[in-house]
């Protein structure tokens, strides 16, 4: 990846955009039938472009060609070097547009353009490509059947699946679905946030000219009960992977059950902490690691550390790094690269976040329009702050006596999808990781592993499966057995 540009550099291509205004179904751009959706720069408030939005018949539409590419196997029965080949040449198209991109997704979400051009952009192509990769170099099984007989498990693709995205992480989350479900043939229908549809619409198009053929990825901007719901309920969908909030996860479990009994793989909400033991050591690298997984992305973030659970005989000088580090974190324009943390993505979640806001804020606490700088409150355990998933830039700090009462605190949560571990001592930091009921903890660092490891939670942060690696491979995928009788037909009856 090059380096950044200036803030004129980057208004310049934004000002040279051409949106894409239309569903993308059967390997083209075509009007859909539902009410216009009006796509909105969250940092001005200004309206970017009116998206042709989809209803029920678009979801049938695109079913029917899902379903009819799935069948006719030039894609699901393409073989693995070819599928891989294609992804390849998709990966290259999206690092040639890549600036492109990461403007378009600035633009649409309040991200800041750094973590676009640094983070999210290029972690989406690695995603794509790792899949890729993987397409050709995953084996099947035989199994222990005696010398009467050959076993065979086999993997083979779901059919149509249904990916519906979040507005938090566009094209990253984008790519966590469809690097791994077109890798395993299957054809994908894609619906993405109502707030963010653009950049899935471009990659759509990039796809079709990779080669990939017409049904087999199609995007349906709309919003959740115009299309969310029908594909949900929807017969000819075999599998819906989903990642949002832990309520309309719900929704998707019962849409299954109302409907074909499609797999559903959920990603969903969490209240992570990030825990600092007394023996900590480097206070300085642990405020760095709580700062950003705090207020990275402005906190708009399932995986976020919102809550620091810090042992007294550490806090007062944590605290101090901390706070000194904030002050670097500059909130504004999202297209300034020198910013740190950019817009929320929408009015609504504004009100929602601006709700957590009161008391006396150790930093931050004011809203400024759809800016909130970091903030911090120090809270009981019991207070919304520090039990409520706030999806904003507000960091709530809870002080322990214990290492028992830390890992205990750390538990308390209905959530589980992440979190942070800091001690000195490795038996006492892997006993605290153990002792964790989370999907993913790191230790004395924050992050999510890279894309060889799975992701996702426990409790209500997940069900059914997991994102990256080839566990997510696996997900988009059926195994078949195919039993072999080995014996001569001569020697008699040998059923069973």
């Amino acid at each position: 990846m090059s380096d950044l540009l200036t803030r004129t550099e980057y208004q310049a291509i934004a000002d040279t955009l051409v949106f894409p205004r239309a569903a993308f179904i059967d390997g083209k751009f075509r009007a859909g039938r539902g009410d216009s959706l009006t796509t909105i720069n969250p940092a001005t408030g200004d309206a970017l472009a009116e998206i042709a939005a989809c209803n029920s018949e678009d979801v049938d539409l695109a079913v029917q060609k899902a379903r009819e590419a799935f069948d006719q196997g030039h894609w699901s029965k393409l073989h693995p070097s070819e599928r891989k080949g294609v992804l390849v040449r998709l990966s290259k198209l999206l690092t040639r547009n890549r600036r492109e991109l990461a403007v378009l997704e600035s633009l649409e979400s309040g991200k800041p353009i750094a973590d676009c051009e640094t983070i999210d952009i290029p972690e989406s192509i690695h995603t794509i490509l790792w899949h890729a990769e993987a397409i050709d170099k995953i084996y099947d099984q035989t199994g222990p059947s005696g010398d009467g007989a050959i076993s065979m498990i086999v993997r083979e693709p779901v059919g149509v699946v249904g990916a519906v995205l979040p507005w938090n992480f566009p094209l990253l989350m984008l790519a966590w679905k469809i690097g791994p479900a077109l890798a395993a043939g299957n054809s994908v229908i894609v619906k993405p946030a109502e707030q963010t549809s653009m950049t899935a619409l471009r990659v759509a198009e990039l796809a079709a000219e990779a080669g990939i053929p017409h049904g087999v990825l199609q995007v349906l901007p709309g919003d959740g009960p115009s299309v969310g719901q029908p594909m949900g309920l929807h017969m000819g969908i075999d599998m819906i992977s989903f990642t949002g909030s832990t309520e309309t996860g719900r929704r998707f479990l019962r849409y299954a059950a109302d409907s074909n009994l499609k797999e559903v793989v959920l990603e969903c909400g969490g209240k992570n902490p990030a825990v600092v033991l007394e023996d900590a050591e480097n206070l300085d690298h642990v405020a760095a690691n709580v700062v950003n997984a705090a207020f990275w992305n402005m906190g708009e973030n399932c995986s976020a550390n919102s809550r620091l659970i810090v042992h007294q005989a550490v806090k007062a000088p944590l605290m101090e790094r901390i706070l000194a580090r904030v002050r670097d974190y500059k909130t504004g324009d999202p297209l300034d690269p020198a910013n740190a943390l950019g817009a929320l993505v929408d009015g609504e979640h504004c009100t929602k976040v601006a709700s957590y806001l009161g008391g006396e804020a150790l930093t931050g606490g004011t809203m400024d329009g759809a800016f909130l700088p970091p903030t911090i409150y120090e809270v009981s355990k019991d207070d919304p702050r520090a039990r409520e998933e706030i999806f904003g830039p507000v960091l709530s700090v809870i002080e322990v006596a214990s290492a028992e009462e830390a890992i205990a605190l750390a538990n308390d949560t209905e959530y589980g999808l992440a979190a942070s571990i800091f001690s000195a001592n490795a038996r006492t930091a892997l006993r605290a990781a153990r002792d964790i009921r989370a999907g993913t903890v790191t230790v004395n660092c924050y992050g999510e592993g890279d894309i060889s490891t799975p992701f996702g939670g426990f409790n209500q942060s997940g069900f059914g499966g997991r994102d990256k690696g080839i566990h997510a491979h696996d997900q988009y995928t059926q195994l078949k057995t195919i039993w072999i009788d080995l014996t001569d037909p001569a020697d008699g009856d040998n059923v069973g």
